[in-house]
């Protein structure tokens, strides 16, 4: 689990997040959404210790990471998995070596327990096959779900996704999405999203943030965003005509 306690970022005499408050739970999908500019990627960058908060705290399992020395930081990055907005593999590492690299940087393994974890998160992501392939001669869809792999294979506490369906089509969204759930819930990680895809919040948003204008507006599950009264969560999900219909016929309302 993550706390978030009275975190505020600022930039100069600019304000990009501010008293920010949120639990972001193990074995849940905990969506973050807002428009661009909103401070959403300002918020998981001082997560992820990219970013060091001007002012709060940041409790990974009682831990305030910000307290933390280097040392101490350094260790607890070794519980986080990262998935990038593009997938970020190495070009020139088949996809077995873009999975093996965590491991040979931060792991304690040898080479054939190495060997197996990769085959194991392989596996897991369907790609059983895919070992000797390079990220050129997969699709983008194969190549997020490598980059999933890549992430889980040191078994993160916590995982970090931006963007994870950016580029892909609905249905190879739609993949990603049942994947990221499905693997939260099986190793019970806090896995955190940032995300633009409505799809998603309808169909993953376990817990979900909605930040507006560096501030958190509103919070709740898939079912109690489509009930919503906050006109700028409403600017945001709604801003399809399907989900406006969506919402219509829950309201009763003819289109």
């Amino acid at each position: 689990m993550i706390e978030v306690k009275h975190l505020y970022k600022s930039f100069g005499d600019r304000d990009v997040l501010i008293d920010i408050n949120a639990v972001f739970e193990n074995g849940k999908t905990n969506l973050i959404i807002g428009q661009s500019g909103s401070g959403k990627t300002v918020l998981m960058k001082n997560l992820v210790g990219l970013f060091k908060p001007t002012k709060g705290e940041i409790l990974y399992d009682g831990r305030d990471f910000v307290g933390l020395n280097k040392y101490e930081r350094a260790r607890l990055r070794r519980e986080m998995g990262m998935l990038f907005q593009s997938a970020a593999l190495f070009d020139s590492l088949t996809v077995r070596d873009n999975v093996m690299f965590p491991l040979d940087m931060f792991s304690n393994m040898n080479y054939r327990e190495r060997k197996k974890r990769v085959q194991e998160c392989l596996d897991r992501v369907n790609l059983s096959d895919a070992g000797k392939k390079y990220p050129a001669e997969i699709s983008g869809g194969m190549q997020k779900r490598v980059a999933i792999a890549r992430a889980i294979a040191l078994n993160p506490k916590y995982l970090f996704c931006d963007e994870p369906n950016s580029g892909l089509d609905p249905k190879t969204s739609l993949v990603i999405d049942e994947l990221l759930h499905d693997i939260t819930v099986e190793y019970n990680m806090t896995t955190i999203i940032n995300t633009h895809d409505m799809n998603s919040v309808l169909g993953i948003g376990d817990n979900i943030i909605f930040i507006c204008r560096g501030k958190k507006e509103w919070e709740g599950n898939k079912s109690e965003v489509m009930s919503s009264t906050n006109a700028d969560l409403n600017d945001l999900v709604f801003a399809s005509e399907l989900f406006k219909k969506v919402k219509d016929m829950q309201n009763g309302t003819s289109v």
